[in-house]
């Protein structure tokens, strides 16, 4: 489910000082304060740390601003007053937040009812004629408008940006340098198109649109592949980097205009073939350099330059396109509104839709790492069950990554292993700490979210398990679940469909008895801008041949267990009888090969076309990953063929 993650950190920290981890950890704030200060899901007494960042809001005379909350998850924003603090966030995290927040927090679940948002909450504190603050690096330009309009409404005073991010002076010296390692060029055998194509690709469309260029902040973006393809916001020039935990990105700025490329970024980090292989195609600027060339851009569109070193007004024929995420600061530089035209981006919109070559990159990398999981599953079962051997939630997630390190082209984890036992696995993100997590129970459920970066693609796998007798609800559950998994895996739908317009095929068997989950079914590897879920943006991008989307619905008992299934799934055309109203339909390939597990599955639950798509998958799932296996692993190949017999 993570991947993060992306999982990776995207994460919004604001203030009345607002504090978003999704905004905080963006390309200009790389760490969450919580990172360094919690551990994972215990409570983080945050007296000192407030009490610190309130001083310095009377130093900057602001009364409201954001973060530093304890809170380790990977999704939310903190607010904090001169007399109170909340932190927000979504269904995904509400257990694990109620566990690691202290006494000095208040909890607001977004998304229930009579809960307000963060904005509303910082407006509500503004009252009397207050000011906001927000270190504008970390806030979008939209977000700062609605938010302004809020606080006005509210009697507040304004909205302001503080160039000096006060939670960095809280953090002090306990703030670690921010990585450096090498940005490497990676080949193109695993891109399918050049950088020099999708740069002149973006150029066509600025023309089209008569726009000055595109100027953005690296997004924590793939390229169009969704491995290990990396590219700047603009000029996605391939690369590999470990700069960002888990993620194959590195921090950095990009202007893309009709004659020229920069890329911002630090040029330590660059490795000796990276210059080379940009050659003349794209300049390298330091990456604070961004908004010194911002302002520069800005002042060349509004006419030449006076003799006093002003340059004469006149409103600009073009714009600049940036992203709809861009921040605020970087808005501002170019000039606000009069000079800027948000969009969502066009980068985003080319990278969901994967070609050929990253297609089947997915396919062959998901076939190994589905070889490492089915013999990680094998193994932890002989372990627990016929051994009887004490295994911790870590141990076990250590294990796992050491048999996905022996495949080809493996290059790191995707994001933390949530390896969970029995309770732990109804925290949605969980991640269990060394020397602070549980030893698994093989009489509970165990719930595996894991995932790695090959060279040809990225993987994203979740699978529930069971090792002793489940109970009648765990497989009503699970089944329940499963038959959401294959409903959307089986769809057919017309071409223009959207995500929002499927997400209830997965949790229809759910609803029928009352039952939900708090997340969305489908991400697309955390590129966005498509989506399987109810979150309002997956209404606006229709799925295309190409997409690459999880399938994964689950459902959660607090403090008793969890469960989820994930597949990765490909959009592509359907062959239909029919083709109403002259439109192609599509379908989805699944790509994941890993079995279901056949203790958890109620078969008086399962209808014969569900019985025929199982029995068909696992068929592919043998055929396709047992080979690894034979003459060399007898115990994996005997549980992989129990476990794929069909029912």
């Amino acid at each position: 489910m993570p991947l993060t993650n992306l999982r990776p950190p995207y994460t919004r920290l604001h203030s009345t000082f607002i504090s978003t981890h999704r905004v905080y950890l963006s390309a200009k704030r790389p760490f969450s304060t919580s990172r360094i200060w919690a551990v994972e899901m215990g409570t983080v007494n945050t007296t000192e740390r407030l009490g610190k960042l309130r001083e310095l809001m009377e130093r900057h005379k602001v009364d409201v601003y954001k973060h530093i909350s304890g809170f380790s998850g990977s999704a939310g924003t903190a607010v904090i007053t001169l007399e109170k603090a909340a932190l927000a966030t979504d269904g995904r995290y509400f257990n694990q937040a109620s566990k690691q927040l202290d006494n000095n927090w208040q909890l607001l679940k977004q998304g229930l009812e009579d809960v307000p948002t963060w904005q509303e909450w910082s407006a509500e504190q503004s009252e009397g004629g207050k000011t906001v603050g927000v270190d504008p690096t970390v806030i979008t330009a939209p977000e700062a408008r609605k938010l302004t309009e809020k606080i006005k409404k509210k009697g507040g005073n304004t909205l302001v940006g503080i160039e000096e991010n006060l939670i960095d002076l809280v953090w002090g010296k306990e703030k670690p340098p921010r990585p450096n390692e090498k940005v490497k060029v990676l080949g193109d055998q695993f891109n399918g198109k050049k950088f020099q194509e999708k740069i002149e690709d973006l150029r066509k469309e600025l023309e089209k649109k008569k726009s000055a260029g595109l100027i953005g902040a690296l997004k924590l973006c793939w390229t169009r592949s969704p491995g290990y393809t990396i590219s700047v916001e603009m000029s996605q020039v391939p690369g590999l980097d470990r700069n960002i935990p888990y993620n194959p990105v590195f921090f950095s700025y990009a202007a893309i205009t009709p004659t020229t490329a920069t890329l911002y970024i630090d040029s330590s980090k660059l490795s000796p073939d990276v210059p080379s292989h940009l050659g003349d195609s794209v300049h390298v600027r330091p990456y604070e350099a961004i908004f010194e060339d911002a302002k520069a851009l800005s002042d060349s569109l509004t006419g030449d330059s006076t003799p006093n070193g002003n340059t004469t007004r006149s409103k600009p024929q073009r714009k600049f396109w940036i992203s709809t995420k861009a921040s605020w600061a970087l808005s501002l530089k170019l000039g606000g509104e009069d000079k800027v035209e948000e969009i969502r981006s066009p980068v985003g919109d080319a990278k969901v839709i994967k070609n050929e070559t990253e297609l089947e990159g997915m396919r062959a990398c998901h076939i190994r790492d589905g070889a490492a999981l089915n013999e990680y599953f094998a193994w932890l079962e002989e372990e627990l069950v016929t051994k009887g051997n004490k295994l911790d939630e870590v141990e076990a997630a250590d294990k796992l990554e050491l048999i996905r390190s022996k495949h080809e082209h493996f290059v790191g984890l995707s994001f933390d292993t949530i390896s969970s036992t029995g309770p732990n696995a109804a925290v949605i993100h969980y991640k269990p700490e060394r020397g602070n997590c549980s030893v698994i129970d093989p009489k509970a459920i165990y719930l595996c979210d894991s995932g790695a970066q090959y060279l040809d693609g990225t993987t994203d796998t979740t699978r529930t398990m069971h090792f002793g007798t489940p109970s009648e609800m765990e497989r009503k559950a699970y089944t329940l679940v499963l038959k959401g998994v294959i409903a959307l895996d089986k769809a057919v739908f017309p071409k223009g469909t959207s995500g929002f317009a499927l997400d209830t095929l997965a949790r229809q068997f759910l609803w029928e008895e009352g039952l939900d989950y708090r997340h969305g079914t489908g991400k697309n590897v955390h590129e966005g801008p498509i989506g399987v879920g109810t979150r309002i943006q997956f209404s606006e991008v229709a799925l295309s041949p190409g997409n690459v989307l999880s399938d994964e619905p689950g459902y959660y008992e607090d403090g008793n267990f969890g469960i989820r299934i994930e597949n990765i799934i490909m959009a592509r055309e359907a062959s239909t009888n029919h083709k109403f109203g002259d439109k192609p339909y599509l379908s989805f390939e699944h790509v994941t090969m890993v079995p279901m597990c056949r203790k958890l599955i109620d078969e008086t639950l399962i209808t014969p076309r569900e019985r025929e798509w199982l029995n068909s998958y696992h068929k592919e799932v043998w055929e396709k990953t047992s080979h690894y296996f034979e003459g060399r692993d007898e115990r994996a190949l005997k549980w992989l063929r129990r476990e794929t017999t069909p029912i």
